[in-house]
């Protein structure tokens, strides 16, 4: 991730030793001890920037640098969780969809995933990407499409991830694609057809 446009730093005197640093938005807060000198506050400052930006690169999707490489990524998890069996045409980035993360058309197999998760970790995007996968074997979102997409065991915390995602955003965006993550999804029905992740 690129170097982040504010750092903001914040001191205190019951702090004695540990240096921690968080991200809020663009911002990446830094806490240190009250007693630290200026230079080193620099020092630490520029070390846990540079930790967190290594862990959110390791939590990033392997399949965020190109087609090929979600492509690749979906075919090993359908491979993992979906018994291979879910075999899409393409899968490819496309720019922000207004109300959805992402979409398939199960007719020919195509699922195109929002630019707007390309930093998202890791296992989020992998949940949304077995979420469409799985709409090539059920199109709906019945109880059998939730069996399914449940053998990916972060499911719901996944899910969690793009409600707070899209609340945070102020994007409206619901679910995955669309499903209503405030209703029971074992006993959804919906009809055929485009299925998308919300």
């Amino acid at each position: 991730m690129a170097q982040p446009a504010v750092v903001e730093v914040r001191r205190s005197d019951r702090r004695r030793r540990m240096v921690s640093a968080r991200r809020e938005g663009d911002t990446v807060i830094v806490f240190i001890p009250g007693w630290m000198s200026e230079s080193e506050e620099r020092r630490w400052v520029d070390e846990m920037v540079r930790r967190l930006e290594r862990s959110e690169a390791r939590r990033r999707s392997p399949g965020r640098k190109s087609d090929d490489e979600l492509r690749r990524r979906s075919m090993e998890l359908s491979r993992r969780y979906l018994e291979g069996r879910a075999v899409p045409s393409t899968v490819r980035w496309v720019r922000p969809m207004r109300t959805r993360w992402a979409s398939c058309t199960p007719a020919d197999g195509t699922i195109r995933i929002s630019e707007r998760l390309r930093d998202a970790p890791g296992w989020v995007v992998d949940y949304v990407l077995v979420h469409e996968l799985t709409h090539l074997l059920e199109p709906g979102h019945d109880a059998p499409f939730w069996a399914w997409v449940h053998r990916y065991p972060r499911t719901e915390r996944a899910m969690g991830y793009l409600e707070g995602l899209s609340a945070a955003a102020g994007l409206g965006l619901v679910g995955t694609d669309g499903d209503d993550v405030d209703h029971d999804p074992t006993t959804e029905e919906d009809p055929a057809g485009e299925a998308a992740a919300g």
